[in-house]
C-alpha cells in the first residue's frame, strides 16, 4: 500500500510535468503550517533557478493544472512560491478505510528482506544491572521488534561481558578470602563442586571492593591481571569458578530483564568467540594486516582521509592476553559463520564511538567480514538527573536498575491507591503503567541525546507521556466495551465515512501517517519517531472523543463509522506500543 504522500506526489508529478516542469520538484512534506493547510510542496521554490521563473508563477500554474482532482479539497499558490494542499474528506476516508483493511495497516514488506544482528545488553556477569544499562536495553528492544515487524529476520543478543578483568578481580579477591578452596590448588585433578562457593549477593559485595582495592593497590591489580590471563589459558579452577559465576548471574539478569519487558534470542558471552580467536589472528598475521607494536599486536585503521587521529586497533597484549577489541572482532567472525548478517547493529554508551569506529575499519580491513556487510554504531546518549548529571544516588553511587524500578512502581501504586481494582488486577496495572512511564520517558527523546529522568512528568496521566498513551488505548477499550454492553455490535468491516468534524479529520490525518513513521524509524534507528507518533494520535483522538457523541449518534451509519474509527485508533496504538516493548492494560 503506497502511502498519502506517495500518492499526493504521484498527483503532484503529473501537474509538474503537464506544466512543463521536471517532475522530480513535486516533493510533498506534512505541513509545517496545519492552520493554513495540511500538506505541502516546495519543488517551485526549488525549480525557479532552473526555469528562471517566479516562484509563485511556477506554483501559480501547477495548481491550475490540479483544477478538479478529487484528492484535494483545496489547493492554493502562496507567495513566494508554496503549493498549499488540503486533502478531500472522501479521498482520506477511503485512505483510512484501504490502511484498516491492509496488512500491517499498509506498511509494505521490504523489497528486500535483511539478516540484522541487534547487539543491545551489554551487561556483564558478576555485577547487577545499574541505571546505565536501561538505555541499550530498551532502545535495542524497540529496533529489534520494529525491524522483525517490517518482515526482516533479527535476532537479539545480550553479548555478555564475562571474560575480562572482573572475572580475574573475582578470583583474585575470592582466593585471598578462603585460599583454602579446592580450585586455587593446580594439582587437584577432581571434580569440582556442583554448589558454587559464593551467592549473587555474594558477588555484588565482592566485584566493587575488589574493583576499588585494585585502583589503590598496584600488587593486587597485577595479581588479578594474571588470574585473567590464567583463566584465558585455560586454568581448570578457574574455569570451574567462571562457571559458577555464569550459573548464578545470568537467572539475576534474565529475571530483571524480562521486568523490563526485553527478550534476547541469544544469551551469547565474550567467551563464546574465543575458539575464532587463533584462527582469526592467524588470518590477520598471514595477509600482513597485523605488527607487532611495543610488544603488543595491534592493526592500523588509520585512513588517508580521518581529520582526527584514530589509533591502531590492539589484538593481543604484549603478554598474549586478549582485549574486548580481539572478542568483539572473533564475535563478528562467529556471528557471520552462523548468521551470515547483512547488518550488525551495536547500541551502547556514544562515548564508544572511537573505540567502535577501530573495531569495524579492523574487521573490513582484514577481510574477517564483507565490506557489504553493515556495521552500525548506534550511540545512545546518557540519563541524568535534575542537575543535569549522570543519575546517582544520593551517595554518590551507581543506583541499580532493580532500585529504580522498584522506586517508580511505589510512586505509581500510589497514585493508583484510590482505584477499585482488587490487589492482582491493581500489581498488574501499576506494572505496566510504571515500565510505560520509564520507557517511553526514555524512548521519546532522540537516541544520541541526553536526557533528565523526571520521574513526576513521567507518570503522569497528561501530557506526552507512557501512562498517557496507556489511558488513551483503555478509553478506547472502554468505549467498545459500552458499545457492546448496549447491543452495538463493533463491526470491523465496517466503512468508515468522510470527516464531520475538524477533530475527526486530524484523527484520520494522524492515523495515515503509520506506514511511513514505522519506515522511518526503522531507516534512521529513531524510536522516538513512533513515540511522537503515538502520541499526536492520542491527543488527536481524545479531542476528537471529548467532542463526538460517537455512542449517542443517532445516525446509525456515523454510529458505526466513529465506533470502527475508535478501534481502529485503539488498534494502531496498541501495535505501536508493542514496536517500544509496552502493553496497555484493561483498566486505569
Amino acid at each position: 500500500m503506497k502511502t498519502i504522500i506517495t500518492l499526493l506526489e504521484e498527483t503532484l508529478a503529473g501537474a509538474f510535468e503537464q506544466a512543463g516542469y521536471d517532475a522530480g520538484y513535486a516533493k510533498v512534506t506534512v505541513s509545517n503550517r496545519p492552520d493554513l493547510c495540511q500538506y505541502q510542496c516546495n519543488g517551485a521554490l526549488a525549480a525557479a533557478k532552473q526555469y528562471h521563473k517566479a516562484p509563485i508563477m511556477m506554483a501559480g500554474e501547477v495548481v491550475e493544472c490540479l483544477s478538479g482532482c478529487s484528492q484535494f479539497q483545496e489547493v492554493t499558490a502562496q507567495a513566494p512560491g508554496f503549493i498549499n494542499m488540503t486533502v478531500s474528506g472522501a479521498f482520506l476516508a477511503d485512505y483510512i478505510n484501504e490502511m484498516a483493511s491492509a496488512d500491517k495497516y499498509g506498511l509494505n514488506e521490504p523489497d528486500k528482506k535483511e539478516t540484522i544482528v541487534v547487539d543491545y545488553g551489554g551487561a556483564n556477569v558478576a555485577k547487577p544491572l545499574h541505571v546505565g544499562h536501561l538505555r541499550p536495553a530498551i532502545i535495542g528492544e524497540s529496533i529489534k521488534r520494529t525491524a522483525r515487524y517490517l518482515g526482516h529476520k533479527v535476532i537479539g543478543d545480550v553479548h555478555l561481558g564475562d571474560w575480562g578483568l572482573q572475572i580475574g578481580l573475582i578470583i583474585t579477591e575470592l582466593r585471598h578470602r578462603e585460599p583454602e578452596l579446592v580450585y586455587f590448588d593446580e594439582a587437584y585433578q577432581g571434580e569440582y563442586p556442583q554448589e558454587p562457593p559464593f551467592t549473587i549477593d555474594d558477588l555484588e559485595e565482592i566485584y566493587p571492593y575488589a574493583s576499588k582495592y585494585s585502583k589503590e593497590n598496584e600488587e593486587y591489580k597485577e595479581e588479578a591481571q594474571r588470574a585473567t590471563a590464567d583463566l584465558q589459558a585455560g586454568r581448570r579452577g578457574y574455569l570451574a569458578l567462571w562457571q559458577h559465576i555464569i550459573d548464578i548471574s545470568i537467572p539475576d539478569l534474565r529475571k530483571i530483564y524480562t521486568s523490563l519487558n526485553v527478550e534476547f534470542d541469544l544469551w551469547k558471552k565474550e567467551s563464546d568467540a574465543q575458539p575464532y580467536i587463533p584462527d582469526m589472528v592467524q588470518q590477520m598475521k598471514d595477509g600482513g594486516y597485523a605488527h607487532i607494536d611495543q610488544g603488543a599486536l595491534v592493526v592500523d585503521v588509520k585512513e588517508e582521509t580521518d581529520t582526527k587521529e584514530i589509533p591502531p586497533c590492539m589484538i593481543l597484549k604484549s603478554n598474549g592476553a586478549t582485549l574486548y577489541n580481539t572478542t568483539d572482532l572473533a564475535t563478528i567472525v562467529e556471528r557471520r559463520k552462523l548468521f551470515d548478517p547483512t547488518r550488525i547493529i551495536y547500541i551502547t554508551d556514544k562515548r564508544q564511538e572511537l573505540y567502535f569506529e577501530q573495531v569495524f575499519r579492523c574487521a573490513h580491513k582484514t577481510g574477517i567480514i564483507g565490506a557489504d556487510v553493515d556495521l552500525v554504531f548506534m550511540g545512545h546518549g546518557t540519563m541524568n538527573g535534575h542537575d543535569g548529571k549522570p543519575f546517582k544516588t544520593r551517595d554518590g553511587g551507581v543506583l541499580r536498575l532493580q532500585t529504580l524500578l522498584q522506586d517508580v512502581t511505589a510512586q505509581v501504586k500510589n497514585k493508583m491507591a484510590d482505584r477499585d481494582m482488587d490487589e492482582q488486577t491493581l500489581q498488574e496495572t501499576v506494572a505496566k503503567i510504571s515500565l510505560a512511564a520509564i520507557k517511553y520517558g526514555d524512548l521519546s527523546n532522540q537516541v544520541a541525546k541526553d536526557y533528565v529522568f523526571d520521574v513526576d512528568r513521567f507518570i503522569s496521566f497528561e501530557g506526552n507521556t507512557g501512562p498517557y498513551i496507556l489511558y488513551t488505548i483503555v478509553r478506547t477499550k472502554s468505549l467498545l466495551g459500552k458499545a457492546a454492553q448496549n447491543g452495538m455490535e463493533i463491526d470491523r468491516s465496517a466503512s468508515i465515512l468522510p470527516s464531520s468534524s475538524a477533530a475527526q479529520t486530524d484523527v484520520m490525518l494522524a492515523l495515515s501517517r503509520w506506514a511511513e513513521t514505522v519506515q522511518t524509524a526503522y531507516e534512521e534507528l529513531a524510536p522516538h519517531k513512533i513515540c511522537q507518533f503515538v502520541y499526536e494520535l492520542s491527543d488527536a483522538f481524545n479531542k476528537f472523543y471529548h467532542e463526538t457523541k460517537i455512542l449517542t449518534a443517532e445516525d446509525p451509519a456515523n454510529r458505526a463509522s466513529y465506533i470502527r474509527l475508535c478501534s481502529l485508533v485503539g488498534e494502531v496504538l496498541e501495535t505501536a506500543m508493542d514496536l517500544l516493548g509496552l502493553e496497555a492494560p484493561d483498566r486505569m
